[in-house]
Parts: structure tokens; sequence; C-alpha cells
């Protein structure tokens, strides 16, 4: 991407900080969107390097993100904004749609005035397969399903070079709300109230399955989508290894001299897919699918970074900030 004008929606979030450090230093021109708030030129300034652009605005708003594209004129674009929270979801379902669906194509729309800038968009493996299933089991899933298949027609109806990414459950250092990252939090709280009562982290079951990956390694991962991925295909991202949670607990436990506060779970529980740490509903398979799917490793990426060093790397992170909004 070096050289290459490139938009970071979503760029203040967990991945999005990620996203606009490797780019950057693999000299794209980073211009980083973040949402408009009292505080935002001061966050702005904290998270992002120099030599990246900042662009405030809502993508709920049509005409500024169409002005935006105006403005900004992006050969590529890599939208990571949205809302990620199944919880959330139950109590603001519209909210969803506005922020994961037609922001999303207000941003699509917009584009078409770029017809060879391409467009990534970061899906959800928590998407459901309308007419294989009954139903989504939650508002967060209905609304990346409706994401990914209005991207897709989008890109069919109006000849977009329209990419979509579906990424495993992401860990790392940062402001992540991630299983991993919620048990570190906790760990650097029980060490800083050592000797303090202080509530038990729930595990939902330490047998459940996860497939964890660094999010440093997913965001190389979409450089590798943005430059040689094939429109229309779902690329899937993930480390191709399954570990239990409580297998990843006693890791991150093993790191601390401290008497860490645990509640293990039911000694046999449902083996589901997480949002946010919360195990929440079954994965739906992807061979039910009549969109090409693939992994990414199909393009030559693969990951770089051991889980084990994911893991030291979230601790000293949380240990650093241990006094900020995280804890």
């Amino acid at each position: 991407m070096k050289g290459q004008k490139l938009l970071i929606t979503g760029a203040a979030g967990f991945t999005g900080r990620h996203a606009v450090h490797l780019f950057l230093a693999g000299g794209a021109e980073v211009t980083a969107v973040v949402r408009p708030s009292s505080t935002a030129g001061a966050l702005a300034s904290a998270l992002f390097p120099e030599g990246v652009k900042v662009y405030y605005c809502d993508l709920s708003n049509r005409k500024a993100v169409a002005e935006m594209i105006k403005e900004t004129t992006p050969e590529a674009v890599l939208h990571l904004a949205g809302n990620n929270s199944v919880p959330e979801s139950w109590r603001n379902p519209l909210l969803y749609m506005e922020t994961n669906v037609m922001a999303t194509l207000y941003l699509l729309e917009a584009m078409r005035s770029l017809p060879t800038s391409r467009i990534l968009v970061a899906g959800s493996r928590l998407k459901f397969k309308p007419g294989v299933v009954a139903g989504p089991p939650h508002p967060y899933s209905l609304s990346k399903t409706i994401e990914e298949l209005v991207s897709l027609a989008w890109g069919t109806l109006f000849k977009q070079p329209v990419l979509l990414a579906e990424p495993c459950n992401l860990i790392g250092p940062g402001p992540s709300t991630g299983f991993c990252s919620l048990l570190a939090q906790h760990i650097v709280r029980s060490e800083v109230h050592a000797g303090e009562e202080i509530p038990p982290f729930k595990l939902s079951s330490r047998y459940a399955l996860r497939d964890f990956l660094d999010v440093r390694d997913a965001v190389r991962a979409y450089d590798f989508i943005l430059r040689e991925g094939t429109n229309g295909i779902i690329y899937r991202i993930d480390s191709g290894t399954q570990r239990q949670l409580g297998d990843i607990a006693e890791q991150l436990i093993s790191c601390s001299s401290t008497s860490i506060p645990m509640d293990w779970g039911p000694e046999q529980a449902a083996l589901s897919i997480p949002v946010n740490g919360v195990a929440g509903d079954k994965l739906t398979t992807s061979d039910a699918s009549a969109t090409p799917e693939e992994n990414v490793t199909s393009l030559g990426w693969k990951p770089g970074i051991e889980f084990s060093q994911s893991l030291t790397d979230i601790l000293d992170y949380c240990r650093v900030h241990w006094e900020g909004r995280m804890l």
C-alpha cells in the first residue's frame, strides 16, 4: 500500500489503532476516521503517530460520509467501524442497524464516485445463514449478516471492488473487551488490590473452545486482502488452532504471583463462540453459504505472533494502563 491513500474507519478502536500504525509504517498515506466528540481532538493526538491525517465524521450521517469521500478521495478503504456487543444489541437493536448496516451503505454509496478504489469490510463470524437456520440468534448477528449481504450486493450491482473479511476472536495489547483482555484486567486488578476481597472472574466454561489470533496478524491479513484479494470473496482470518478457555486462563494466571479469584463455571457446557469475551450462540457453518469463501492463507499470509507472546503483551499493556478507563 506504499504511497496509496488509505482511509481507515473505526480508527480509534482496538483493531483500528493497530491498523493505522501498520499501514503508516508501510508507507501508506493514512487518514484515520474518528467519530466527532468533545474529546475527539485530544484522543486523536494521543492515539495516532505523526503523519496520520485525522478526519472527524459521523458515519451515520449520509451527507457527512459523502463529503468525507469527496474531500479525501481514498484509493482504498478499510472499514472497521461499527458496534459489536451482543448484550448491547439486545438493548438497542436500531443502533446496531444504523451503525453496522446504514453506515456501511452510506460509505459504499459514496465510494461509487471512485469506481477503482477498493473497499474492505470487516465482517463477523457471528453472522447467520438466512434460509438455513430459523433466524438470527441476536440483533448483532442480524446487523452483521445484512452488512455482509449489502456489501457483496453493492459490489455486484454497481461493479465496485468490494472485499469481505471474517476474523476470528482478536487479541493483543490495546483497549479490547475480548475474553483475554478482560481476564488480564481482572488479574491486574487483583494484583493492585492484593489482600482485598474482589469478585471472581467467571468463565462460561473452562472447556469451551475458541480460535484466537493476534490483532497485529489480523491487520497484516487485511493488508494482504486489500492488495491481493478478489472481489466478492469472503476471506476467513484465523490461527487454525482451537484453545480451551480454561487452559488460556491458567496460562494468564501463571504470569502473576498473586492469588486470582476465579469462578471456573460448570464442569460441562456447550461449546459456543463468544463476542467480546461473552459466550454466545453456536457459530453457523460456512459450507451452507452460496458466497465463495476461502482462508486468507491462500493469498500468502500466515500468522507470525506466538499465542504466548500475545498474552504477555496483553498483560504488560494492562499493567501499564491499570489506572485508565479500561479497569
